[in-house]
């Protein structure tokens, strides 16, 4: 009986192939587990806006806290902040969402937390100091580039930012004045606009990841015949 793949050399016995082509014909190409990753973009943009307003917010904040201004303007600055604030953690919770999905198509080994933590991990008490940084290094580590090692010093700034805001909200609780007001607003300044850049850059990063396409696994010499 002729080959079934290339009709001119015999099969082997027992096969419908000869031996040339049953290698080939055997081999299927590499296909990452999952669904493809989706594009963050829409989603990064959207979360680097609205941590922008807030910075801004901020900025002018401090600004009121040194000039000492009347309390209907620290107040109306007061509610802004409030306003502002539930709609950036929303999208922004979307966005880490989306891009820790993604990294668990990149590279699935290398997300050391579930998905449910990438909210459940601000929420909780203790755990919010130290979860979501890894939960956005893990991302930011499988969103690299193939070649190019990805720094954490970016994401750990931010962090640091983050969570000494937290700590002087808790002072200003205990000790409330206008120099510790506007240390925390300076804080929230900074911190609102290191998250930007670490939303923008993550997302970049998946972006140009995604495009490449998959890596094909090396095969063996002489596996395709």
């Amino acid at each position: 009986m002729k080959c079934a793949s290339c009709h001119s050399v015999e099969a082997v016995t027992g096969e419908t192939r000869c031996a040339r082509c049953a290698p080939a014909a055997d081999f299927t190409p590499f296909v990452p587990p999952g669904p493809p990753p989706r594009s963050p973009v829409g989603l990064g943009r959207a979360t680097a806006v609205l941590l922008g307003l807030v910075g801004a917010v901020d900025l002018v904040a401090v600004w009121t806290d040194l000039a000492r201004p009347s309390v209907r303007i620290g107040s109306l600055l007061t509610i802004a902040q409030g306003v502002l604030l539930l709609p950036t953690a929303t999208v922004y919770l979307c966005w880490l969402w989306r891009v820790h999905i993604n990294a668990e198509v990149f590279d699935a080994s290398s997300q050391s937390k579930a998905r449910w933590w990438t909210i459940g991990g601000w929420l909780v008490p203790f755990v919010n100091l130290w979860f979501p940084r890894r939960i956005v290094l893990d991302a930011w580590d499988a969103s690299a580039p193939l070649g190019r090692p990805a720094g954490h010093g970016l994401v750990d700034l931010w962090w640091a930012s983050w969570v000494a805001g937290l700590l002087v909200v808790r002072l200003l609780r205990v000790e409330p004045g206008a120099g510790v007001q506007a240390v925390a607003d300076g804080i929230g300044l900074v911190s609102a606009a290191l998250a930007a850049v670490v939303v923008l850059r993550l997302t970049r990063m998946q972006h140009e990841k995604a495009l490449q396409g998959p890596s094909l696994p090396s095969l063996p010499s002489g596996a395709l015949g």
